[in-house]
């Protein structure tokens, strides 16, 4: 579930970030709501700013998030995604330490939104930032427990799909150097370049593939009183190498948290250089991509980028 952030950026930006994006006004949820799920009808609507990249969010009630694709489909893949989300929200919850996103319904097509959208428990918390951290090196062991337990249960035999993170860093070899190409004016795309090629050519990972969150970011992360309280936004969430839940080491954690993290999670020299390269494919996709469009989404992926260097 993506949180609700705290800038000004929202769904319904002047600018926006996908060429496909649609603008979602809150009279089409409140009447796809009323429609659908006329027990929550009468419930007030409010859209909620977010610098999140998939979804336009909203505030049904007070227990209630509504997520809306920005890119809606009526291609069955997309529905498959929203269904998949919602098991793997479930999955989780009975096995980690910290809040996940509780599925509550699953909306479908109607008139003004051409797919299907879902609806979560609203979970209270603000975004984590590195001025909301109150103990790194407590935060990071949090993170680290969530980690753990989420890399322990049991996959079932499944392995890497071929398709999402997790699988062999070389797969990704092609797409990092189309976005370094284009990042020349951003970054120090030629010490990158030498960055990625040692992470590339570690060693692969040779151990069983593990249940991944692989996309916790900042964004991802919600605190209560300086206290990691809930990891969100289960979309990501597939089986695959370890690694790349490493990724909060560069992209949020300083580097007294970002050793603790190490730490908490046993993590090798050859592991560590792998998440290393994860961090790294994440942020130079998403830097050029939002420069323009989303000011918070940028300012993270040059933040990872300088982590990577450093």
């Amino acid at each position: 579930m993506e949180s609700p952030g705290r800038s000004a950026l929202a769904h319904d930006r002047l600018v926006k970030m996908h060429a496909d994006q649609i603008d979602v006004p809150v009279d089409v949820v409140t009447a796809l709501v009323a429609d659908q799920f006329p027990r929550w009808r009468g419930l007030p609507v409010r859209p909620i700013a977010s610098h999140g990249t998939v979804s336009a969010l909203f505030r049904l009630g007070e227990d209630i998030v509504l997520r809306f694709p920005l890119r809606p489909s009526l291609d069955p893949e997309l529905l498959d995604d929203l269904r998949r989300e919602q098991e793997s929200a479930r999955r989780v919850a009975a096995h980690v330490p910290l809040q996940v996103p509780e599925p509550l319904a699953l909306g479908e097509p109607g008139e003004g939104y051409p797919g299907p959208w879902t609806a979560y428990r609203w979970i209270p918390g603000e975004v984590v930032s590195a001025r909301s951290i109150g103990d790194p090196v407590g935060f990071a062991r949090d993170l680290a427990g969530f980690v753990r337990a989420l890399h322990g249960i049991d996959t079932g035999g499944r392995a890497w799909n071929g398709r999402t993170r997790g699988g062999p860093l070389p797969t990704r070899d092609d797409y990092v150097r189309r976005c370094l190409a284009k990042s020349g004016h951003l970054v120090d795309t030629s010490r990158l370049a030498r960055v990625w090629q040692e992470c590339r050519d570690a060693p692969p990972h040779d151990g069983p593939d593990v249940w991944i969150h692989a996309d916790l970011m900042p964004g991802n992360l919600l605190v209560r009183d300086g206290r990691l309280a809930a990891v969100i936004d289960l979309e990501t969430v597939c089986v695959g190498d370890p690694a790349v839940d490493l990724m909060p080491a560069w992209n949020l954690l300083p580097s007294q948290g970002r050793e603790s993290y190490r730490q908490a999670l046993g993590v090798d020299d050859v592991t560590w250089a792998r998440g290393r390269g994860w961090a790294l494919v994440q942020a130079i996709g998403a830097l050029f991509y939002y420069v323009d469009t989303n000011p918070v989404m940028a300012d993270t992926a040059r933040h990872t980028l300088n982590a990577v260097l450093s």
